[in-house]
């Protein structure tokens, strides 16, 4: 048995999430993350699932599904136009992947726009309306030195924070969302939280300021 010890690049492809876990972080309903990752009877998926049979992502399947759940947020295009734009991409950029691709944040998001704009009829106002709504996604996708994406930016800090987003790092708490800079598991906070305990006392007990543990609690729907 290989012993070596993963790489960040491998960390990034093994299946980790379920498709409800990975609904959660994402504010997507299940059912539309599933019919973007498994597809449905008259069409296939948008995104190339790590693990089709277990029905689990990788960290890159859940950058793309965040990429896309801006766009579909924002338009209602129909599933299936969305994947043949996505097709679309994937012939121009030859990767099965390109939202997560450094080429797609770069270069791709103009071509997007453009194939959308002749896929649906969108008015130029619309087609700069979603560049700008794709490129502010991609604003919380952090990339190494390569353009590989290495981290999700969930909810960033409100207001003047200098501190406090809830970040997904596949390298940190086994990919779950912590608190940026201190690593404390979101979970973790919420479950206290509902145990009785004040945001104050949080603050005290982890070291970390009380607006950063009122972020960490947004990530958690049932804190909110």
């Amino acid at each position: 048995m290989n012993r070596r010890a993963l790489t960040e690049r491998d960390l990034r492809e093994i299946p980790a999430y379920s498709i409800a876990e990975a609904a959660g972080y994402l504010r997507v309903p299940k059912s539309t993350l599933r019919a973007w990752l498994l597809g449905q009877k008259s069409f296939r998926s948008v995104i190339e699932i790590a693990d089709r049979k277990e029905r689990r992502l990788s960290f890159i399947n859940l950058v793309e599904a965040f990429v896309l759940s801006a766009i579909r947020r924002e338009h209602t295009i129909p599933l299936p136009k969305v994947r043949k734009a996505m097709d679309y991409l994937r012939r121009t950029f030859k990767t099965h992947r390109p939202l997560a691709d450094e080429q797609f944040a770069t270069d791709g998001v103009d071509l997007f726009v453009e194939k959308f704009g002749a896929l649906v009829g969108a008015t130029q106002e619309g087609q700069v309306q979603l560049r700008e709504i794709i490129l502010d996604r991609l604003k919380d996708v952090r990339r190494d030195l390569k353009g590989v994406p290495e981290r999700i930016v969930l909810f960033p800090a409100r207001g003047s924070a200098a501190t406090g987003d809830v970040v997904i790092d596949p390298r940190v708490s086994f990919g779950r969302p912590v608190l940026d800079g201190f690593g404390v598991r979101t979970a973790i906070l919420a479950e206290r939280f509902h145990a009785g305990d004040s945001i104050d006392a949080l603050a005290h007990d982890y070291g970390v300021p009380p607006e950063a543990i009122e972020n960490a609690l947004r990530c958690e729907p049932r804190a909110a």
